[in-house]
């Protein structure tokens, strides 16, 4: 089974018309302004996933700084669960900054959604007041046993929209403020699980943390899978493709340049992921 952990869908009215959620929206702005920046529904994503040879999908929206605007697209994701149940599970997703977040939270996880994410702090990074605004959400699903999905990126190298001000020092000091928390890191937690070589604290602080392999091919050679497993092991990689950012095939066909096996292909395509959401 072939498991894509990180994917996004939008409801009809903000597809249709993205223009009308800038003003209120910077963010969103930023990364979705361009054409180029293709924003799908449910049907499309599966569509595509019968195209890419994708059985399942975790999926979730976007963490709008509107509660408002984040409950109504995480009526959508549950909506859409609901419709595909065999093919998608969905995470729910807002600001943490938000008034009323952990109120969306405990209703996205009483609504059958099996955690929460992406979680992202583009203007600030993670600093102690997103920590603070954390807690609650992440005790919840400490609670529950269910995932946090958290948006992360690397402090180095070529800029691109949606790189936000974050820090390794501070996505480190978010695992081990929320230890008990199941974390997936997106988009390789910004290179973290290279520093899995130090001999004190690091594997033990990383021992509940995944790290994503969403756009990849955008940031990385081809040879990070094999480093990621010798660093971290086979059981913490997750398949990500951020689609419909990048398509699974092109995943796929990294995977085979790297040098990966099929039993070294199959834990990171679908395995871990059916662990670690319980599907």
């Amino acid at each position: 089974m072939i498991i894509d952990v990180h994917t996004h869908i939008f409801p009809p009215e903000i597809c249709q018309s993205r223009e009308n959620f800038f003003p209120s929206e910077s963010t969103f702005k930023l990364l979705y302004q361009s054409p180029k920046a293709r924003l799908v529904g449910g049907q499309d994503l599966i569509s595509a996933m019968d195209a890419n040879g994708v059985d399942r999908a975790v999926v979730f929206g976007f963490p709008w700084t509107n509660i408002e605007l984040s409950k109504t697209h995480n009526d959508y994701i549950m909506e859409t669960v609901l419709k595909y149940p065999d093919r998608l599970t969905g995470l729910g997703c807002f600001d943490p900054a938000s008034p009323g977040a952990t109120s969306e939270a405990e209703r996205c996880l009483s609504g059958g959604l099996c955690g929460i994410g992406e979680l992202a702090f583009y203007q600030s990074g993670i600093d102690d007041l997103a920590l603070e605004q954390l807690a609650p959400v992440m005790d919840m699903c400490a609670q529950r046993s269910l995932p946090v999905l958290i948006h992360t990126n690397e402090p180095v190298g070529h800029d691109y929209h949606g790189k936000t001000p974050i820090t390794l020092s501070q996505i480190y000091g978010l695992i081990k403020r929320f230890t008990d928390n199941k974390i997936v890191l997106a988009h390789w937690g910004g290179g973290l699980f290279f520093y899995a070589l130090m001999k004190k604290e690091v594997k033990q602080i990383l021992k509940n943390v995944y790290f994503d392999t969403a756009a990849s091919p955008y940031l990385y050679d081809p040879e990070v899978y094999q480093s990621a497993i010798q660093f971290v092991g086979i059981d913490k990689i997750l398949f990500g493709s951020d689609y419909p950012l990048l398509a699974p095939k092109k995943y796929f066909s990294e995977m085979e340049q790297s040098g990966l096996t099929k039993d070294e292909i199959d834990p990171i395509c679908g395995l871990n992921a059916k662990r670690l959401f319980n599907l």
